[in-house]
């Protein structure tokens, strides 16, 4: 068996070497390449930059807290107001207060009530106590989330 298999070995490889062809071969044709259209997608902002756009809008000077309060507040102060006002009303459970702290002192929380549907939009009701130069002012009022994600106080809903 050993002695078949040493000349069956040499054979075999005989056998596909004369299957080799040297002749020249035809050129492979490539098919041509299209470029894929390119695809335009809308300029629709992410969540987060929506959210960063709407935090810029709902400014506390737009009736969120009082006037007498907001004459009192610094840049910071208002920036913090802002944020505290917005987060609040965007994320907040119902009663459970966000607090806030600017310069010098400044401070304020913000309260927030359930979500309301009103004409489409979701509404909440409102309490924005601010502690400034040792005076407290609450602005109270209702606020809706308008399509562009800005949180407006509703005319005439605001009590000082």
């Amino acid at each position: 068996m050993n002695r078949i298999a040493l000349l069956a070995t040499p054979l075999f490889a005989l056998t596909l070497a004369a299957c080799a062809s040297t002749a020249p071969s035809a050129p492979i044709q490539q098919a041509p390449i299209v470029a894929a259209p390119a695809i335009v997608m809308p300029n629709v902002p992410t969540p987060a930059q929506t959210t960063q756009q709407a935090l810029a809008t709902t400014s506390v000077a737009n009736g969120f807290v009082d006037s007498a309060a907001l004459a009192s507040m610094t840049a910071k102060d208002s920036a913090e107001a802002n944020s505290a006002q917005f987060y609040a009303l965007q994320f907040g459970r119902p009663g459970a207060p966000r607090q806030w702290a600017g310069d010098k002192g400044t401070t304020g929380s913000v309260s927030v009530g359930p979500y309301v549907r009103v004409n489409n939009l979701d509404c909440r009701d409102f309490t924005h106590s601010v502690k400034v130069n040792g005076q407290d002012f609450t602005k109270k009022g209702t606020a809706c989330r308008e399509q562009n994600g800005n949180w407006a106080v509703v005319p005439g809903s605001g009590a000082a």
